[in-house]
């Protein structure tokens, strides 16, 4: 797959081109101009330990200590702490399949399902056949997107940070400029972590996760001044889904992770009741296809968070 029409790659970084930690003592695997295009090939989160041949009992052999790897570091010429990348993103193409699980002990409703589940969904004609009526129109972006950090030490790929990491902010797709603080000489940015489609909170704790190529332009901004990532959509959000009627579930409760838990909850039951969908199965489909959103945070003492489903998923 070359990059995309015009655009020549300085740089194509590959598969077992990757590390487990941020950490600015990390060298880079390279060093580019300001302003070069740089082309990724990136494993699953699961640094490939989950394939498409896999089933729910490889869930239980899954090795942590390996899981969201970030290929790179690349330097970026005369970025400098103080400085912010900009990182244009230009093309995401994934394979032609993803997995979604719930794994024991992971997750916003990890009590609520102690059991493995895994789904290996087929990816064609810019769709995900994620069950049977329901299809999850493809939005591919990578979950980890990050620079070195500017304290010494390791720190784990797992959680977002300031300097960018696993946000799994689905809107971070193709067309959007991410913006990053510099905090270590050069940059040293890295990613990973492909996503075919996700909702907006990605509840199960995964996505429809996919090894991805990635494109993206690395320019530094002098001119701009951020503390932690902010970025630039190429127009509305989610235009695929956005096209018909929604059913929402509020959570109500003065702590937002439980009223965020409860509107999970109530469109799990809505899913069940509407659509004949099993708790699991509903579960994983609010990972990748619904949105969870803060509706009131100001009217003390109970917040409300929202559950979005799109009902244009349903009858693919």
């Amino acid at each position: 797959m070359p990059a995309m029409a015009g655009l020549a790659a300085t740089l194509h970084v590959g598969r077992e081109q990757f590390h487990l930690a941020w950490d600015r003592s990390i060298e880079p695997i390279a060093t580019v101009a300001s302003g070069d295009v740089i082309e990724f090939d990136v494993l699953d989160a699961s640094c490939g330990q989950i394939t498409a041949d896999s089933t729910v009992e490889d869930l239980a052999n899954l090795d942590f200590s390996r899981v969201d790897q970030v290929n790179g570091p690349i330097g970026v010429e005369g970025a400098e702490s103080g400085d912010s990348l900009e990182i244009e993103l230009l093309d995401f193409t994934p394979a032609d399949w993803g997995w979604t699980a719930s794994i024991p002990g992971f997750g916003l409703l990890a009590d609520d399902f102690p059991d493995p589940a895994l789904r290996i969904t087929r990816l064609a004609g810019g769709a995900a056949a994620f069950l049977p009526g329901v299809s999850i129109p493809l939005a591919p972006f990578c979950g980890e997107l990050g620079v070195a950090p500017r304290e010494e030490g390791a720190f784990s790929t797992i959680p977002p940070t300031p300097h960018g990491g696993n946000m799994d902010t689905r809107h971070l797709t193709a067309g959007t400029r991410l913006f990053l603080p510099v905090g270590a000489p050069g940059a040293r940015f890295s990613l990973g972590d492909g996503h075919a489609a996700q909702g907006d909170g990605e509840v199960c704790g995964t996505a429809i996760e996919t090894p991805m190529r990635a494109t993206v332009r690395l320019t530094v901004r002098k001119d701009v001044h951020v503390s932690a990532p902010e970025f630039l959509t190429p127009g509305p959000l989610a235009a695929a889904t956005n096209i018909g009627p929604y059913y929402a579930t509020d959570g109500v409760g003065p702590e937002l992770r439980a009223a965020a838990q409860d509107a999970v909850r109530r469109m799990i039951d809505y899913l069940g009741r509407e659509h004949g969908l099993a708790p699991v199965d509903a579960y994983l489909l609010c990972s990748v296809g619904c949105d969870l959103k803060i509706s009131e945070v100001v009217d003390a003492p109970n917040w409300i968070v929202t559950a979005y489903c799109p009902l244009s998923i349903f009858g693919g």
